[in-house]
């Protein structure tokens, strides 16, 4: 018989006054049997009802297959349910399970059936199999950017799984399930645990203050290159941006270093630390070794990806060259100042990258690149198959394979700082527009306009008011032509404009209609533009004049003081009138 809510409502029915739990609980018990033929005594002890899972809904050891199997359940199509799930395994349920946390009197019985099973069955296991399981599309989650992060968080825990099965190859994969249509997404294998010795001179140990710490000492510039060789841009996942161009100043400051170290002999290697700020990595583990080495377990880079990338292009352009391969020994002896941070939760190394990374030309935006929010906007913006460049310069780097498994169709992509003024235009915040830094680097308007609610929005009427900027500059030309010296205003009240346009499109009879046909794309259609022209033409512009050539802005007007039209009073007077002329009503985007 098939999992369906009347078979979950009557095993709850069944069941409750033994186990307790919710309804949903009773799904992970189904599918346990079903899956496993597992009788439900047994299927009972395997499965979480109530809280204190940390992030595990139940488990299975197959000793024919020698696998461990570890699931969380979703009863709903929504993948986005998992993320509250995989944040809990990745904080603390893989240090429960595998690690040396304190015990918790509270966990669920689940997981103290499982801690003992660990430890009669060990020496059977070769597979650690953590599924997701629930009723929706698995290539959607496995296209999510959200749990491919978090996904690739748990990754990073792996090493608790090699340290529990005492260095013995335990692989881990990963899995979306359907439990309709018995679908799977992409299986993602860890095989190994990345794990680096690092050379580093005069190593100094800081605490933080709630438990990390920080090593700090001069590496070797091949040992950073190694861990890129290996893990390429994984590396790099917790930094604010890709690598920049080569022809980036940053970069040509190093390649220019390098070469005079190594292909000209002209500066000595020890030379590079002094010019360059150095390194700074996040490490699941560090262990110091003798011979002043650490090994770093699970590194990121949170702050000098230029740098590293830099030595890999500085082979590439220098390939066949005999001054490298005669001189390689001076490569070998430059070092770099590096902090390696370990034993720290989440927010404390989103900190740690924000603060190392705000020295020029670093712009604010840039730091909120990996925020939760910004990686829910990518996966809604990818509804519409359109890509939301939220790290500097990741669009470019993408392969038409990358672009294909992500069903990104734009050739162009939405831009972060942009975004966020499309935001502002929808909201009628019209003064914070020009006032971009302080909209980032003041938290409590950064969040007023990345709220969560932008994620209820429909993802075509984003597109629609973002599109709008694109084609202002036309829409005032065609203003100023029904008189240059009547609108000559219109050149400096902009945002104003865009703000009515927005409301206008948002107001649209038509909205449904037009969001299907221009909200897919980035590309200003010749309807879309006639749309916005019209808009402009027969509302926005007699709004505005409507406004500003009566008291109080009249006599500002004749002094030629346009500082009002960048103020939300401006904003708010014309949509009155809008209200009164065609019962416009304000609408954000969300």
């Amino acid at each position: 018989m098939p999992i369906d809510d009347r078979l979950i409502d009557q095993t709850y029915s069944d069941c409750k006054a033994t186990h307790g739990g919710v309804r949903e609980d009773y799904f992970g018990l189904l599918y346990l049997e079903k899956e496993f033929n597992l009788p439900r005594d047994q299927a009972a002890v395997q499965a979480a009802f109530g809280g204190n899972d940390y992030g595990l809904d139940g488990f299975h050891i197959d000793p024919a297959r020698r696998n461990l199997y570890l699931f969380q359940f979703k009863w709903s199509q929504s993948h986005a349910l998992f993320k509250q799930s995989l944040q809990r395994l990745i904080e603390s349920g893989m240090d429960r399970v595998f690690g040396n946390a304190t015990q918790d009197p509270h966990q669920n019985q689940m997981l103290m059936q499982l801690k003992s099973r660990l430890v009669t069955d060990q020496a059977i296991i070769d597979r650690v199999i953590i599924q997701f399981i629930f009723n929706g599309d698995p290539g959607e989650a496995d296209r999510s950017q959200v749990l491919d992060k978090l996904r690739e968080d748990l990754e990073s825990k792996k090493y608790l799984i090699d340290q529990y099965f005492k260095g013995r190859s335990v692989d881990m994969t990963f899995e979306f399930r359907s439990a309709r249509t018995q679908r799977v997404g992409a299986v993602v294998h860890q095989r190994k645990t990345h794990s680096y010795p690092v050379s580093v001179e005069n190593i100094i140990k800081r605490p933080g203050p709630n438990g990390e710490v920080m090593y700090v000492g001069f590496v070797k510039l091949m040992d950073l290159h190694a861990m890129y060789r290996e893990m390429n841009y994984r590396l790099f996942e917790r930094n604010i941006r890709a690598g920049l161009d080569a022809d980036k100043a940053p970069n040509r400051a190093i390649a220019n270093a390098l070469k005079k170290i190594v292909i000209h002999g002209t500066d000595s290697p020890t030379v590079f630390a002094f010019n360059h700020n150095g390194v700074t990595i996040y490490a699941e583990r560090v262990d110091v070794q003798e011979n002043d080495s650490l090994l770093i377990t699970e590194p990121r880079v949170l702050n000098g990806a230029q740098t590293i990338t830099s030595i890999e292009r500085f082979f590439e352009a220098n390939d066949g060259n005999q001054q490298l391969k005669d001189r390689r020994q001076r490569l070998d002896e430059v070092r770099v100042l590096c902090k390696v941070i370990t034993q720290a939760k989440p927010e404390f190394v989103v900190a740690v990258t924000v603060n190392n990374n705000r020295q020029n030309p670093v712009e604010p935006w840039d730091l909120h690149a990996n925020d939760n929010i910004q990686l829910e906007l990518q996966d809604k913006l990818r509804e519409v198959g359109i890509y939301y460049e939220r790290q500097k310069n990741a669009f470019e780097n993408l392969t038409e394979e990358d672009k294909a498994e992500l069903e990104i169709t734009e050739y162009k992509q939405i831009e972060l700082l942009r975004l966020a003024k499309t935001f502002l235009a929808a909201d009628g915040e019209i003064d914070k527009m020009h006032r971009m830094r302080d909209v980032f680097e003041n938290e409590k308007i950064y969040t007023q306009v990345f709220n969560e609610s932008r994620l209820h929005s429909d993802s075509r009427h984003m597109v629609l008011c973002y599109k709008v900027q694109l084609r202002l500059n036309r829409l005032i030309r065609e203003i100023l032509e029904r008189g240059s010296n009547k609108y000559a205003y219109m050149q400096k009240a902009k945002n104003l404009m865009w703000a009515l346009l927005c409301q206008g499109v948002l107001n649209d009879d038509h909205l449904d209609t037009y969001a299907e046909r221009f909200g897919r794309s980035l590309v200003s259609e010749a309807d879309y533009t006639e749309w916005l022209a019209r808009l402009a033409s027969t509302r926005v512009r007699f709004l505005m004049s409507g406004v500003v050539e009566k008291a109080p802005y009249a006599d500002m007007m004749a002094e030629e003081r346009y500082d009002f039209l960048r103020t939300r009073a401006v904003y708010d007077r014309c949509m009155e009138l809008a209200y009164k002329k065609w019962e416009w009503v304000h609408k954000n985007l969300k």
